[in-house]
């Protein structure tokens, strides 16, 4: 899921940072996972974890390595408790989001989730991470661990931590411009797209 991206937000302000302890090691495909060791506990709770132990029958091998639903500012105020961006809509309808942008209340709490289905392989040490620019200045990054994740037909949610909307006349004088991505610690891009959100007096 890649689109034409906005080019006041470069590639070198969506770079993650490498987490801590973290070693990809080897790559292996679904079917080797399913067959190490089963006499390894702590093993076999990680298998289970991530859904080895029962999805790996159901995997379509043609299915994309993550697909997104959608992207949602989730607020205990907000109509409905979120506003949302359904992700699977045609192209041309995703590019007019830049142009349409969600409206989100000054100084309200939210948190940015998102739901996602991984399809055919283990996708390990993934991020979030998004920049937000206004009048092509930064004003906001953020940069969230969603984790490990196999292979399964249900999707995924991943609710990222709490943040403040801003608030006051500056707050609202324009439109925030958003690039997003989803990436792994070895630096593969699974996602990347641009939206927008305003600030304003309510929902």
């Amino acid at each position: 899921m890649s689109h034409a991206q906005d080019p006041t937000i470069g590639d070198d302000e969506l770079a993650t940072t490498k987490t801590a302890g973290y070693n990809p090691g080897e790559k292996k495909t679904l079917d080797e996972y399913t067959k190490l060791d089963a006499e390894d506990e702590s093993l076999a709770r990680w298998k289970a974890s991530l859904g080895l132990d029962t999805a790996s029958a159901a995997v379509d091998p043609n299915a994309p390595k993550l697909q997104l639903h959608s992207i949602s500012l989730v607020s205990p105020s907000a109509p409905g408790g979120a506003v949302s961006i359904d992700l699977q809509q045609p192209k041309e309808q995703l590019e007019a989001l830049k142009k349409n942008p969600l409206n989100v209340k000054e100084g309200v709490d939210y948190s940015v989730k998102i739901v996602f289905k991984v399809g055919n392989e283990i996708l390990s040490g993934l991020k979030y991470v998004q920049v937000v620019k206004r009048a092509g200045v930064t004003v906001d990054r953020m940069e969230e661990m969603i984790g490990s994740y196999g292979p399964r037909a249900e999707p995924y949610e991943k609710k990222f931590a709490s943040n403040e909307a801003p608030s006051g006349m500056l707050a609202r004088s324009g439109t925030n411009t958003v690039r997003s991505r989803v990436v792994d610690d070895d630096g593969n891009v699974f996602a990347d797209w641009t939206w927008a959100f305003k600030i304003t007096k309510e929902w």
